[in-house]
């Protein structure tokens, strides 16, 4: 390298004296990029946050007051949110709704077959013309008659004749007129778009999916949950 260096005896001394301007250059750029990158990664972090979804005119259950939100994406006609509803859930209604720990809400992700849309349409209907209470007791006694033979999955089942025969089950013959035949009402259909908005903004692949505070619950028990929902409720202090 010394020789390279020399020409005619004498060191070069421009490209000797070049080399750190070029090193600074270099050093600057990298550095001014890499906190581009971080920067734009924050950016990102904080359009997924819990303060970009909107949790108005959804069906909940849980304090106003309480510190963090929970959303479900489920689907009706889900086998594997029927065995959630069943037993998942009231581990959640126990350990974290009813101690104030989180509001808890559900919304429509319905992919399987027609008798999803359908009954997320339903829903929706029964939550705009009666109110919550009624919802939340549609909305179990529905999964507690989804069929155990999981081939009927892709058959019509949940027809509006068996969803409106469901919904006088909890409630008033005078409230199931309210409903009966509002199926194709705009309201609920613009309600069942906006959680399948959400589905995309979120990244939704399957039923069922929560979402602690606009993050992705990855865990498997109730105490991940929990721990997951005790960390938000710090986070938003």
């Amino acid at each position: 390298m010394g020789k390279q260096k020399r020409k005619n005896g004498h060191v070069n001394s421009t490209k000797k004296s070049s080399s750190p301007v070029w090193l600074f250059w270099t050093i600057g750029i990298v550095t001014l990029g890499l906190i581009i990158f971080l920067f734009s990664g924050a950016l990102d972090d904080k359009d997924s946050s819990d303060t970009s979804i909107s949790y108005e005119n959804q069906p909940s259950l849980g304090s106003d007051d309480a510190p963090v939100n929970i959303i479900e994406f489920g689907d009706y006609k889900c086998p594997v949110c029927k065995s959630f509803n069943e037993s998942f859930f009231p581990l959640i209604d126990q350990e974290i709704i009813q101690t104030g720990k989180a509001k808890f809400y559900f919304l429509n992700y319905p992919f399987i077959h027609v008798d999803s849309k359908r009954s997320a349409l339903f829903g929706e209907t029964v939550y705009k013309e009666l109110g919550n209470d009624t919802f939340w007791k549609f909305h179990k006694l529905l999964y507690e008659k989804q069929p155990e033979d999981q081939s009927l999955e892709r058959k019509d089942i949940f027809t509006e004749k068996f969803l409106v025969e469901t919904l006088g089950e909890v409630t008033t013959q005078a409230n199931v007129k309210k409903v009966s035949g509002k199926l194709e009402d705009s309201e609920s259909k613009k309600a069942v778009e906006t959680d399948e908005a959400l589905v995309g903004d979120l990244g939704v692949t399957g039923t069922p999916t929560l979402f602690v505070n606009g993050k992705k619950f990855e865990g498997s028990s109730i105490e991940d949950l929990k721990k997951m929902v005790d960390d938000a409720a710090k986070e938003s202090k």
